[in-house]
């Protein structure tokens, strides 16, 4: 099961059949966490250094892996994986990256899959450079995260039971707090928090932690700067309805189950649906899930997978849809998970992409958009993205979310550029939020459009607006003969004119009188250097 997957079930059972969560977002108290929940880390870093994973290329980068203790008392232990930039480590920031579910894996998904520096071959043995690695651009830091998550455990099972937004997002906070005490020299480096999926609820809410932390005391903890999420779940009646939406204007679905959507269904928080409301998203479902891939409608699905050491043939859109079977394969070895200092304790079940020990999702807010007014009103960057062959939280949901928040725009839509092609789309509110689309992503964007998505979050960091000049090149993105190169949007805009000369006199010079043999002509014609 897919995060995609899990989010559409915690939809279905939250919302169409119990009701929507209303309760207010719960936050933190600093002072109380820091007391008892911040142990000490002397000596940690040090042990979770990782000398070469089986199967690994070299790199010229440090990276790390390990647990960080949430809570002594249960048990309760996070892993995370951290990717440091190469030689440009200590004057780019720390992005952390989050994966959605709720319950899937930020490190087999987010850092094997999509913007790690490492992809896993179809062998499910070795490793090889993702050239379109994000720490290119910041040093990544991968939580695996609540407890039950990928290689993250509790000796208390009962904490399996009792997950949700505010439980997740207090111990998101607790780990940083004590990571940050591991590598002290990050502590005042600017802050950035990334995700996609569900972690349009899990970056909001860990940043609305750290926000109200930092003004409790008076002082920047966490010196957050801004978050990025892509499509993210963020509004539940707009998410639900964009989606079938998304379906019809793609001719996913029939006009007739499409009209049935728009005449029963209201999807407003609460309201109770009626049957032919019911029985229609149904037939919408049955139309589009069993036959592609929801995640990325234009995509191949995995149709045999079995480990070989032979390549396996690409299809046009050089994307090998069974990536995930190799993650899993490789990240259930012993060897590997030494490698990796996980998997300490043994736990009694094996790594899987999205957890299926963690039951029932506890609160879960109809809503993040309030708090994403909050981090504008507070001076935090906030961007949106979306990658438009998403059927499942598509551009339309997006596109209706946003609109919810009523902002008057600041900058009017229009392409952005690469490679002297449309990567996308951006339109920037007032408050500057900023919202993007990805031309041609599917629901993880960094596995589909590599290339494009290095390109949001190089802008994104760097406080840049998306190169609009359709010269714009991005020749020196990603790896070049073993050299990280960073991307910088000046250079993609027009040079300077150090290269320009005068030119009087010269149309004079190079009109062409007359071709030898040359008939009689009523237009003029020149030429010359």
């Amino acid at each position: 099961m897919g995060q995609g997957d899990v989010l559409h079930s915690l939809y279905k059972a939250k919302w169409e059949k119990s009701g929507i969560d209303t309760s207010p977002f719960q936050v933190s108290n600093h002072h109380g966490i820091l007391n008892s929940r911040v142990y000490r880390q002397e000596g940690q870093k040090k042990k979770d250094f990782i000398k070469r994973l089986p199967g690994q290329p070299p790199v010229e980068f440090n990276h790390y892996g390990g647990y960080v203790t949430i809570d002594e008392s249960a048990g309760r232990a996070f892993y995370y994986y951290f990717a440091e930039a190469g030689r440009n480590k200590d004057s780019v920031p720390l992005l952390l990256w989050l994966n959605g579910g709720p319950g899937c894996s930020s490190f087999g998904i987010g850092a094997m899959q999509e913007l790690g520096p490492f992809r896993v071959h179809s062998d499910g043995k070795t490793l090889y450079r993702n050239k379109f690695a994000w720490n290119i651009a910041a040093n990544v830091l991968f939580l695996e995260s609540p407890a039950g998550v990928g290689f993250s455990y509790s000796n208390a099972t009962a904490d399996y039971r009792t997950n949700g937004d505010s439980k997740t997002a207090e111990d998101n906070y607790v780990f940083l707090l004590n990571w940050l005490e591991r590598f002290p020299e990050y502590k005042n480096r600017d802050f950035y928090i990334s995700g996609e999926s569900y972690a349009g609820h899990y970056a909001p809410q860990l940043a609305y932690n750290i926000l109200f932390n930092n003004k409790k005391a008076n002082k920047t903890i966490i010196n957050l700067k801004g978050i990025i999420i892509g499509n993210a779940a963020i509004n539940y009646e707009t998410d639900e309805r964009g989606m079938y939406e998304y379906f019809a204007t793609h001719t996913l679905i029939s006009q007739e189950t499409w009209f049935a959507i728009q005449k029963y269904c209201d999807f407003l928080p609460n309201v109770t649906q009626v049957s032919q409301c019911k029985s229609a998203k149904l037939d919408a479902e049955n139309q589009v899930f069993p036959h592609i891939d929801i995640y990325d409608i234009y995509a191949p699905r995995c149709l045999s997978f079995n480990l070989t050491s032979r390549p396996k043939k690409t299809n046009i859109m050089e994307l090998d849809p069974c990536g995930g079977y190799y993650v899993r394969a490789y990240l259930n070895r012993e060897d590997v998970q030494e490698a990796l200092h996980a998997n300490v304790t043994k736990l009694d079940h094996d790594w899987e992409r999205c957890s299926e020990v963690i039951h029932p999702w506890g609160d879960s807010p109809p809503t993040v958009l309030p708090l994403l007014q909050e981090f504008m009103s507070n001076g935090l960057r906030v961007w949106v993205y979306s990658g438009d062959t998403d059927g499942r939280v598509p551009v339309t949901s997006t596109q209706r979310s946003l609109s919810k928040m009523g902002l008057p725009t600041k900058s009017p839509w229009r392409p952005w550029f690469l490679g002297g092609e449309v990567g996308g789309y951006v339109q920037v509110y007032e408050g500057d939020l900023t919202f993007a689309t990805v031309r041609g992503a599917g629901h993880k964007v960094p596995i589909s459009r590599p290339r494009r998505a290095l390109s949001l979050i190089s802008h994104f960091l760097a406080g840049e607006i998306l190169c609009s000049l359709y010269k714009a090149k991005f020749q020196n993105i990603g790896i070049d003969k073993g050299h990280l190169h960073a991307i910088d949007c000046h250079r993609l805009k027009e040079a300077p004119n150090t290269r320009l000369h005068s030119q009087e006199g010269r149309k004079g010079k190079d009109k062409i009188r007359r071709l030898p043999g040359q008939s009689p002509v009523e237009f003029h014609h020149y030429g010359d250097y």
